[in-house]
């Protein structure tokens, strides 16, 4: 038994390691047998094909607190593991096996990568990687070596980047969302520095002379050139508030915070839009209506559509056909004490309608999306499919003019064709890319970053 512990490593309780597969000369690592399972810190992550397999590419900041140097990484994807960190936060991580280094040791590990920025240590040794092979000994550090700061510098002096481009922050929720990881892709090869802020780890100080917004650890975004604000429904109040934040700070937001919460507001963005001489189908507005018969007589009786002003990605969206169904739909919103949306149903639509992708004021793709079967909502997320069309010029010019009265540089536009002409039913401020880029294979992430590039006035 003394035998085989006098053959394993012996480590402090930090240490200095190495990567040779991943190019990483030197990162110190907690060495921690509490933790199972080893982590490194990684941002830009984005699994892809290799040779039939599954690989992640990612970025790493090996230095603590130094993010101009960059060492750009691939591995083989093997995993992907929900992680509960120790604050109690649940993540889902990509899991990569390469060799690890300490001392004149080499042994292969898994690890897990996940954004440490607010971690003492850019990685975290744990004991699945240390079983049979380590002894820790707390009270130590750096037993095997320790690389002074000018033997740091050398080694990764060509690693730190000649950066050119701009520094842009997506503001969002969900970094492995398909739309999240094309606009940071997207930026990442036209060659800026990209970096997903989480909307729920960023807090804000309210100051008239310094106003500052703070990320998790207390980092301050001090330094950003561009946020592009990608905010769900559940969260629009605070989303806006980071939003209008960022540019009380002077940092151009790809769509402003007003333009955002007004498009949120499907009543007001209706009256906006007929303001500005956009057709919509003719819809009736209450909250919790007595008058009922005449509401549903208003929008030119059944079948018509009744909303709940709070729904989205087709939710709380129902098709009455019946004068009966209305009323009993109507009802039970009502007992919701709900503000209701009632509009006409346009028949020779046939459960299709058009989506139009604008940004910086032009039309950039369209698709038609069309319902499933015995479903009215064309919506992708409802199980729509969508297809390539070329939209008519007054639909373009539609489109155009509705992302106009919103104020927004990027909006999905969705149009009705009807016998009346074409009719806008709604104007989205955080369109997904997954269903127009997969139909269309137009690039319209990088469509929206040529768009930050633009008012910049910067050359890629």
């Amino acid at each position: 038994m003394l035998q085989e512990e006098e053959k394993k490593i012996i480590l402090g309780s930090e240490e200095w390691c190495t990567f040779p597969e991943l190019s990483v000369p030197f990162i110190k690592a907690r060495v921690d047998s509490g933790a199972k399972t080893s982590a490194l810190h990684a941002i830009n992550i984005a699994p892809f094909i290799k040779e039939s397999e599954n690989w992640v590419k990612f970025d790493i900041n090996p230095i603590q607190n130094d993010l101009k140097t960059v060492i750009h990484c691939e591995a083989r994807l093997i995993d992907r593991r929900i992680v509960k960190s120790s604050s109690g936060f649940r993540e889902q991580r990509c899991v990569i096996q390469t060799k690890l280094k300490i001392g004149a040791d080499i042994w292969e590990i898994e690890m897990t990568l996940t954004n440490r920025d607010s971690m003492g240590f850019r990685m975290l040794l744990g004991r699945e990687a240390m079983s049979g092979r380590i002894l820790v000994d707390p009270e130590k550090k750096y037993l095997l070596n320790q690389p002074s700061l000018e033997n740091l510098k050398e080694l990764y002096v060509e690693t730190i980047p000649n950066k050119t481009g701009l520094r842009i922050g997506l503001l969002a929720s969900n970094p492995d969302l398909y739309s999240n990881r094309r606009i940071m892709e997207a930026g990442e090869l036209r060659g800026h520095e990209m970096h997903f802020l989480n909307i729920k780890e960023c807090y804000m100080k309210l100051d008239a002379d310094k106003p500052e917004i703070h990320y998790r650890g207390g980092k301050i975004l001090d330094n950003f050139d561009a946020i592009i604000p990608r905010i769900r429904p559940s969260i629009t109040f605070y989303g806006c508030a980071l939003t209008r934040q960022f540019q009380a700070m002077k940092v151009f937001c790809l769509n402003s915070a007003s333009a955002i919460t007004q498009s949120r507001d499907k009543l007001f963005s209706l009256q906006l839009l007929l303001r500005n001489g956009i057709d919509i189908p003719t819809t009736g507005f209450a909250n919790s209506p007595l008058d009922t018969d005449n509401l549903i007589k208003m929008v030119g009786g059944p079948p018509l559509i009744i909303k709940l002003l709070e729904g989205t990605q087709g939710k709380g969206v129902v098709l009455a056909e019946t004068k009966k169904a209305a009323e009993s739909v109507i009802n039970a919103f009502k007992s919701l004490n709900a503000n209701i949306l009632v509009q006409e149903f346009i028949k020779e639509a046939d459960g299709k309608d058009l989506r139009l992708f604008v940004v910086n004021g032009k039309v950039v793709a369209a698709i038609q999306r069309e319902a499933a079967p015995g479903e009215f909502r064309a919506n992708i997320h409802m199980g729509g499919t969508a297809s390539v069309i070329k939209p008519t010029s007054d639909e373009k010019r539609m489109a155009v003019k509705a992302a106009k009265a919103m104020d927004l540089k990027v909006a999905g536009v969705d149009i009705i064709r009807s016998s009346k002409g074409p009719l806008l039913l709604e104007v989205n401020s955080s369109p997904g890319l997954e269903g127009i880029e997969g139909a269309t294979n137009k690039d319209i992430a990088g469509a929206m970053i040529k768009a930050i590039e633009k008012n910049f006035k910067f050359k890629s």
